[in-house]
Order: C-alpha cells, then sequence, then structure tokens
C-alpha cells in the first residue's frame, strides 16, 4: 500500500500495528534529491506545475530522511530512474 509517512511517532504506531497482526511490511522509499523533486513537480502535466501540496512537503521529507526514515526502510533512489526501473527495483527486491 503506497503512503507517505513523514513524523516517526506515526510510523512507530503504524509498523507496530501491522507486526501485533503479524502482518509483513517490506518498507520502501523512493528517494531523491531535491531538485529532482522541485522538477518532476515543475513539470507534473497531471497534477500542474508547482503543487503547493507537494512543495510543502520538500523540507519536512528531508528532515525525516535525515533523521530516521531512511534508517528504517530499502531505500531506492531514483533520482536517475524511470518509474518504469524503479517498479522493476521493487519486485526484484520483493522476490529476494
Amino acid at each position: 500500500m503506497p503512503m507517505t509517512v513523514l513524523i516517526e511517532e506515526y510510523w512507530r504506531e503504524i509498523s507496530t500495528g501491522l507486526t501485533q497482526h503479524a502482518i509483513l511490511v517490506r518498507h520502501f522509499v523512493l528517494h531523491a534529491d531535491q531538485d529532482t523533486l522541485r522538477g518532476r513537480i515543475a513539470g507534473d502535466t497531471v497534477l500542474g506545475p508547482n503543487s503547493p501540496f507537494r512543495l510543502k512537503y520538500l523540507e519536512p521529507y528531508a528532515e525525516a530522511a535525515r533523521r530516521w526514515l531512511h534508517g528504517e526502510a530499502e531505500v531506492i533512489d531514483t533520482t536517475h530512474l524511470t518509474p518504469a526501473q524503479t517498479a522493476l527495483q521493487i519486485a526484484e527486491a520483493v522476490k529476494s
């Protein structure tokens, strides 16, 4: 299930609850550097360029990545990957 969680306490609550119900979680973070993220947002033809909603989460993501998020997940750097390449990496990781 795709989900963005940038607050560590929320992640702990979610992951603990799933574990208590014996639900296996493979936690992936699809990372890209800030310039790439800004470019992707600006070039989005579906939601439009410079989405205020997504732009306001750039710094909270960067902070979470620095503090805890990348240590809790399998990080896939998508900076130079296409969506198809990213999906393939996830599929390969799940198979192993």
